[in-house]
């Protein structure tokens, strides 16, 4: 059955927010640095046994009701093709101050070198807008790019980036490889691969030690080459950064290997088609299959639920893995 979601914060992160997601929520809370809400995870934080984990409402870990029963919660398919790889981890992000430049590994890299089954590809929905930074400007060389790592040279390292204004109902597709940061003030939903892989590029105003732990155990001389150092052209920027369709489809076609991320205006009834999903309400309130749904609420979905009826006014975000 379908179940409604609390939030899932893991605390003491290295960066600032949490209040947007609160208020989006409507709970409360003051805490300085939950940024992120890890909704229907299956995934941990990177070094960590069970923190990330979302547990149901009868405390079992949803990492393991899915490896129980992989055709109820994921669908028959998706079952006879990935096991009980849910392939999905939807969070929501509250930039308390500007990210960090980093990016994420590919999948044959985090196979080869981390012994991880996926890479880390990340789209976002952008719920309070602001500044991103997406790619660099010119190509940059591996002896070069090390050097200012090194230094912590954090002006000149953002900015390689394009800077990209970014307002609500705005996607953005961030393959792996692809140096970002997201800037101070952005809340946005974020659909990504089950992993939790990044590599560091600037730590010099955060709370974490970047040099012992921001090239994933593997030495920077390594880890940096799972960096795209190649320019990101203007036009490229273009397919990657879009305003989502009132409708339907969000990212980009390229997403689609890696995740979906559907947008449904409700104004009266609505039917969702069955299939493992997490719901994000960001308009309302609504009714879920007869339940209260109110906007900021989420909820997780299990293939074996069956189709879902929406009704009311306002309108829901729907995550779900890649089609098997």
């Amino acid at each position: 059955m379908i179940e409604r979601l609390h939030s899932n914060r893991p605390p003491e992160r290295f960066y600032r927010g949490g209040s947007r997601i609160s208020s989006f929520r409507g709970e409360a809370s003051d805490a300085a640095f939950e940024p992120e809400d890890w909704i229907g995870s299956t995934t941990t934080i990177f070094g960590e046994q069970e923190l990330g984990l979302t547990r149901l409402a009868d405390r079992t870990l949803l990492r393991d009701a899915v490896a129980a029963d992989p055709a109820y919660w994921l669908g028959t398919d998706h079952a006879a093709r990935w096991d009980g790889d849910v392939r999905l981890l939807v969070k929501l992000l509250d930039a308390g101050q500007r990210l960090p430049v980093h990016a994420h590994p590919d999948d044959a890299f985090a196979v080869q070198h981390l012994g991880h089954s996926h890479g880390k590809a990340e789209a976002w929905y952008i719920l309070s807008g602001g500044t991103v930074h997406l790619g660099l400007t010119r190509d940059v060389g591996e002896a070069d790019l090390a050097r200012l790592v090194e230094a912590q040279d954090v002006d000149v390292l953002l900015g390689l980036l394009h800077e990209v204004p970014v307002t609500p109902g705005n996607v953005v597709l961030v393959p792996p490889g692809v140096l970002h940061a997201i800037g101070e003030g952005v809340l946005l939903l974020e659909l990504q691969q089950p992993e939790d892989l990044s590599i560091l590029l600037e730590w010099r105003d955060f709370a974490l030690d970047g040099a012992a732990h921001g090239h994933l155990g593997l030495g920077f001389e390594l880890a940096l080459t799972a960096v795209d150092r190649r320019a990101l052209p203007r036009e490229a920027l273009g397919r990657l950064v879009r305003a989502a369709p009132p409708s339907g489809s969000a990212f980009p076609p390229e997403a689609d290997a890696f995740f979906r991320l559907e947008r449904v205006p409700v104004d009266g009834p609505v039917r969702l088609d069955p299939g493992f999903a997490v719901l994000v309400v960001t308009g309302g309130p609504l009714a879920l299959s007869g339940r209260p749904a109110p906007s900021g609420s989420t909820w997780l979905v299990p293939a074996g639920a069956g189709p879902l009826e929406l009704d009311g006014a306002g309108e829901v975000l729907v995550a779900r893995p890649p089609r098997a």
